[in-house]
């Protein structure tokens, strides 16, 4: 697998310069994305346990917040 090319905009002049990252870069950037994928799926997870336990209550979300003192 190639790496990925980190494009270099000067504003200044107006030049553009292309280059593939370092390996120090790359190790950052697969390590943001397993960051994010982490995160959306402890959302996720999340998410679908606050819907079991509603459930479970037997009360929908909007009965819940009335409850808890939600807005």
């Amino acid at each position: 697998m190639t790496t990925p090319m980190v494009k270099i905009h000067n504003v200044e002049t107006g030049e553009e310069t292309e280059r593939s990252m370092t390996a120090e870069e790359f190790a950052q950037w697969e390590a943001d994305i397993a960051a994010s994928i982490a995160k959306e799926q402890a959302k996720a997870e999340q998410t679908i346990a606050k819907q079991a336990l509603l459930d479970k209550l037997g009360i929908t979300q909007e009965e819940a917040q009335l409850l808890l003192g939600g807005n």
